[in-house]
């Protein structure tokens, strides 16, 4: 009886490992970036509430380049955007980031990606839901509103996605973000890899409009450019 019990406590640590190991990851800290700020013209930024909490600000994350070819190093977790940046109706926003050290400062992958319907950007009541993608072959859509609220859990594998080659290998992602009709939906490298209802993404708690400024987004610790950054209507 004795053995059977230490067996099922075994059993029970090892469904918890993996649990644990996100857990760890997940409280990874947020470096900080000497020299940071936004000095790409007319961007703007705010980082994580979490971020906050910890004792992070803006600065020390970095925002650089033109608008033609950013370059982003985080530091605590981001949102950028330009005011000047909206879109409405039925359109596509779209970008091609490239990470090109994979998990140069980490030990798992960091998302990053794209911002559509970004209303009172900038305060404690903003809204926006994002398509990132993971340089693993994962991607995540999660909204903001302003409580974060999840389309696709976590972090959900798809062969569309591009994987590194290793840790310090290069990678690249083609991100784009739909609204269509009643459908939002999100493409990688050409394939539509999740395709959701306005209607879960939009009300009380959640987006206010899937119209509103476009950006992007960087999970903490994340070295990547971004280039073609490009509205298209119907």
């Amino acid at each position: 009886m004795l053995n059977a019990k230490r067996s099922m406590l075994t059993f029970a640590a090892a469904l918890l490992l993996p649990q644990v190991a996100v857990a760890q990851a997940n409280d990874e800290a947020s470096r900080k970036i000497a020299g940071g700020g936004i000095s790409v013209a007319g961007w703007m930024g705010k980082i994580d509430d979490k971020e906050v909490a910890a004792g992070q600000v803006l600065n020390n994350a970095k925002l650089a380049g033109d608008a033609k070819k950013m370059t982003v190093t985080t530091g605590p977790a981001v949102t950028y955007w330009n005011p000047a940046n909206k879109a409405s109706g039925d359109y596509t926003i779209k970008a091609t980031f490239n990470e090109p050290e994979f998990m140069n400062v980490n030990s798992h992958a960091h998302p990053y990606g794209l911002v559509i319907a970004g209303n009172d950007l900038g305060t404690d009541n903003q809204s926006y839901l994002y398509c990132a993608a993971y340089g693993d072959g994962r991607f995540i859509v999660r909204g903001m509103g302003p409580a974060p609220f999840q389309m696709n859990g976590r972090g959900e594998a798809n062969p569309a996605i591009n994987k590194a080659a290793g840790k310090m290998a290069p990678v690249t992602q083609e991100i784009a973000m739909s609204v269509k009709g009643d459908k939002v939906s999100c493409a990688i490298n050409g394939t539509v890899v999740g395709t959701y209802d306005k209607a879960a993404a939009v009300g009380a708690g959640k987006l206010k409009s899937t119209d509103g400024v476009y950006g992007i987004r960087f999970g903490h610790n994340t070295d990547a450019t971004v280039t073609g950054l490009t509205m298209t209507k119907p």
